[in-house]
């Protein structure tokens, strides 16, 4: 993508197109969250593509992805965004933990965001391969230092799996030890 940058919004077209045959899109659930709750919460959206969030909610919300999409987007890996060390109070990873490096992400949304932060990710379930895989997952992300929401109905959403987490502490361990499918 940043190479050819046409690539970029080729893919990002055919995202739109997709999105729009969704029952119901996964961002828009994060959007309400802050809107509701978190009205002067600092938020990184990483892997933004083109910047919905920060487009649709008052707060001061960082939006990174490979390629600016627009003029609010900053370019760079997001295993390696130029915010300061827990400086944000939301951190969101919505369809983005795309990456063969995406623990890298973890980190990096880890480092950037205040203890007692909200980390919010939604991803397609089809990634995770089963509820196993969701369940490793979470056990992943509090091995990570994040308290996890509980989830009574993992099944719930068919299609997307969203999680909240809490950064609870500053002891940061993340290990290589998860993959999602392509």
């Amino acid at each position: 993508f940043q190479r050819d940058p046409s690539k970029f919004e080729i893919y990002h077209r055919g995202y739109r197109e997709q999105a729009a045959q969704w029952p119901m899109n996964p961002l828009d659930n994060i959007i309400d969250f802050i809107v509701k709750h978190n009205k002067k919460a600092v938020v990184a959206d990483m892997g933004c593509g083109d910047a919905r969030l920060a487009a649709s909610v008052p707060n001061k919300v960082h939006s990174f992805d490979l390629v600016a999409a627009n003029d609010s987007v900053v370019a760079c890996d997001i295993a390696h965004v130029p915010l300061p060390d827990e400086s944000v109070d939301i951190v969101v990873f919505c369809l983005s933990l795309m990456g063969t490096n995406m623990t890298d992400f973890i980190r990096e949304g880890a480092r950037i965001l205040k203890t007692n932060g909200i980390l919010k990710i939604a991803e397609v379930r089809s990634r995770f391969g089963d509820n196993k895989g969701i369940l490793d997952f979470i056990k992943f992300l509090k091995r990570a230092g994040f308290e996890v929401k509980p989830h009574d109905k993992l099944s719930e959403n068919k299609m997307f799996f969203e999680v909240e987490c809490t950064k609870v502490t500053n002891e940061i361990f993340i290990d290589n030890s998860i993959e999602l499918k392509a």
